[in-house]
């Protein structure tokens, strides 16, 4: 680490993020932010289905004022925050939005804070693409300084993803051409917004763990605003005494922070979904419905399933009151109705399914020893299927179906998951748009084809 970085470290960073462009980033890394742009904005629209969206956007059309930023998938314009708030409510308001492997859901805050930013500008596919890939750098790095996900949580009890709100900060920055300077200010501002204490994850309706995300997005997009009209925030809140990581960081904090700026980009541990549930239960329900169809088990003849997975993962899903993020009521479902579907969700009316009541009650989840020892921070599964006869089968999966250690996704998988989603949906348009996202003049031509995609 330079003089300078140890001097400011808020400063450097700044530098780096006010100098981005999309031609200094290599090609696969480019590729993945337009995928990511694409997945998310997709599940803004999708979002609009489900309470959390519909609230969201409820609020924001009786209070946020006419604008010039879409709340996605409906008829509502606002101000630029204020459509941050609802996409960023409205893209976590299902678990279908990406996860990482650092933890949590960057692309809820950031690529809506990038969005709503670049249509309040009028900027370019290049300017959205170039915002989003920065903006998944500095919040997965600041995460990663953290301790990640899970140790934030242990540690500090506080959901991680509001560190994204810094991401945002920084990403919007870009969008608006600040400097380096008010790209700092614009940091600490957005610290002054953002918090999530994890006893969010006791609530029953994936409301507030939704709000979150478009807290943190409303935030970032206003800090950059706030900096852009001459507010100031302390000069380096990332490493000052008392800033972030004397806070919240590791013993090491500085390092991994700066380590790779610039060449180890943080979208490609970017994952996708194509479940609406919270990360960890993916390996769960696919390694469960991989023995269904390898031998042909009939629902009603399961008498047992045990799940084993890496403790910390564990922990996130494991009985909660939220029921698309407890491992037990979601693969209980995916057995009971032989999977899961994007565009139905299967509670409350599954829960007087007397099948389902009765897989729910013989799924035991525990930690698996191997699992921990292997992937500790993983997401993966093992589960064992024991039918009436007797017989037990058992299947591992170590990284789910879009997950970046898996490879990533490809455009025909993403286009397949939206299509089933959003019928209404141009999907094809989408696609080509934004596989050549850099030659958008204008991001209205893209965001404009979610006018009303949630109407069905």
């Amino acid at each position: 680490m330079t003089n300078a970085a140890r001097k400011n470290l808020t400063l450097a960073l700044a530098d780096y993020a006010s100098a981005t462009t999309v031609e200094d980033m290599p090609e696969e890394v480019r590729e993945r932010g337009r995928q990511i742009v694409m997945d998310e904005l997709a599940c803004a629209a999708f979002g609009q289905t489900r309470p959390a969206g519909q609230l969201a956007t409820q609020y924001v059309a009786s209070i946020g004022g006419p604008g010039p930023c879409r709340v996605l998938g409906t008829a509502v314009r606002t101000t630029a925050p204020y459509a941050a708030l609802a996409n960023g409510t409205a893209g976590h308001a299902d678990e279908v939005d990406g996860a990482h492997v650092v933890g949590g859901h960057p692309g809820a805050t950031i690529v809506q804070a990038v969005a709503a930013a670049s249509e309040h500008r009028r900027a370019t596919g290049a300017d959205l693409l170039n915002g989003v890939v920065l903006g998944y750098e500095i919040g997965n790095r600041l995460i990663r300084a953290c301790g990640g996900v899970f140790g934030v949580k242990s540690r500090l009890h506080l959901h991680a993803d509001f560190l994204h709100a810094i991401g945002a900060a920084s990403a919007v920055s870009r969008v608006l051409g600040l400097d380096a300077e008010r790209l700092s200010h614009a940091m600490a501002l957005a610290t002054f917004q953002a918090n999530g204490l994890c006893s969010l994850f006791q609530e029953r309706r994936h409301i507030s763990k939704s709000f979150c995300n478009g807290q943190y997005a409303s935030a970032g997009i206003s800090a950059a605003l706030l900096a852009a009209a001459g507010f100031e925030g302390c000069e380096d809140v990332i490493g000052a005494a008392d800033g972030a990581l004397e806070a919240w960081g590791l013993q090491d904090a500085r390092d991994i922070l700066m380590e790779g700026l610039g060449a180890d980009f943080a979208v490609m541990g970017a994952n996708f979904k194509f479940t609406n549930a919270g990360y960890p239960i993916h390996a769960v329900v696919e390694a469960a419905m991989t023995l269904v169809a390898e031998h042909s088990i009939d629902p009603q003849d399961i008498r047992g399933v045990e799940v084993g997975m890496p403790t910390n993962a564990m922990r996130v899903v494991d009985s909660r009151k939220m029921h698309n993020i407890c491992v037990q009521d979601m693969l209980g479902a995916a057995l009971a109705q032989g999977g899961l579907s994007l565009r139905t969700s299967p509670f409350p009316k599954i829960l007087e399914d007397d099948l389902y009541q009765r897989i729910r009650a013989v799924i035991v989840v525990a930690p698996d020893a191997e699992l921990d020892a292997e992937l500790p921070n993983g997401r993966g599964a093992r589960v064992q299927i024991v039918t009436r006869d007797g017989a037990a089968v058992v299947h591992r999966v170590d990284w789910p179906r879009g997950h970046s250690a898996r490879g990533g996704t490809t455009w025909q998988d993403l286009a397949g998951k939206w299509r089933d989603a959003l019928p209404t949906l141009d999907v094809d348009t989408l696609v080509s748009l934004c596989q050549g996202l850099e030659n958008i003049d204008d991001v209205d031509e893209l965001l404009r084809i979610f006018d009303g995609a949630a109407s069905a």
